[in-house]
């Protein structure tokens, strides 16, 4: 009698259990969904895209002032290093260190409980959780130069860490091949203008429209291009079998340097880099969050 009793209390035993998993989930959702729609969690990540423009802006004269013959170092690094050598250099990278993770933030609350209504949801979801990753990398990446006040371009060394392993050519090949592919995306999103879609333009003053898009269409056909090559470049190692291919953003800028006409080609994607960091602007205030 008492196992009979036990047996017809356990399908009951496990509905319970069940049902309190579940509501335990929706009130997750509940919670994540609140901060996802929260007034912090938006100026988190609109600090964390005015941080982007902001950087990018640096990287831009870095670049226009290479191909003018200077000698600075054109990468994020370099940008880290000319914000802090300003005054308040160092406080400000903390703000922007902070403006990153707010915007990754964001970005993985969006992969989790966001796009609700959109028709492509889940390919939403998983392209907003692979670009937290990248912002919270560059927060890191932030953190890391303010505690150590420098570091080295050591895209060689781990490409040629990479390669030493077995299966690692394929991989270095299969990397390139997707920021390759990363590239020719967001150049693809800029001459067809799908950028615009994420701006809230009732916002914007109608004589400004156009042009914001138009500025936002230059930058990501800029930001395509420099991450194009850095792609090309990690292929091209692959290929090779030569780690010493395998080039950052700063060394990519200089082999654009080196070719015919150089300072000019150099010049325009500095402009394309220029623009990308005035559309971070415009996004900071006017992307529908």
């Amino acid at each position: 009698m008492g196992t009979a009793t036990r047996q017809e209390r356990s399908p009951r035993g496990a509905t319970g259990h069940y049902l309190a998993m579940t509501t335990t989930l929706d009130d997750a959702g509940q919670a994540a969904r609140a901060a996802h729609d929260s007034t912090p969690v938006e100026l988190l990540a609109r600090l964390g895209l005015a941080s982007r423009g902001l950087v990018f802006l640096v990287l831009g004269i870095l670049a226009l002032a290479l191909a003018f013959g200077s000698e600075a170092r054109a990468d994020h690094t370099g940008a880290f290093r000319a914000l802090a050598d300003k005054p308040f250099g160092e406080p400000l990278l903390l703000v922007l260190a902070i403006g990153f993770a707010g915007y990754a933030a964001y970005l993985l609350l969006s992969a989790v409980v966001g796009h609700r209504s959109e028709e492509h949801r889940a390919a939403m979801r998983l392209k907003d959780g692979g670009k937290s990753l990248v912002y919270a990398a560059l927060s890191f990446t932030t953190l890391a130069f303010l505690a150590r006040g420098g570091g080295g371009d050591s895209t060689q060394s781990r490409t040629a860490d990479l390669m030493a392993r077995s299966g690692g050519r394929a991989a270095v090949a299969a990397v390139g091949l997707v920021v390759l592919g990363i590239g020719i995306y967001l150049v693809a999103k800029g001459l067809r203008r799908k950028h615009a879609e994420c701006l809230e333009q009732y916002k914007i003053p109608r004589t400004l429209r156009r042009p914001a898009i138009a500025v936002g269409a230059v930058g990501y056909v800029g930001r395509g291009v420099t991450v194009g090559l850095i792609g090309a470049f990690l292929v091209q190692a692959a290929v090779q079998t030569d780690p010493k291919e395998a080039k950052g953003l700063d060394a990519a800028l200089h082999s654009v340097l080196e070719q015919p006409y150089g300072p000019v080609l150099l010049g325009l994607t500095a402009i394309g880099v220029l623009a990308y960091a005035l559309w971070s602007f415009i996004e900071a205030g006017f992307r529908r969050i």
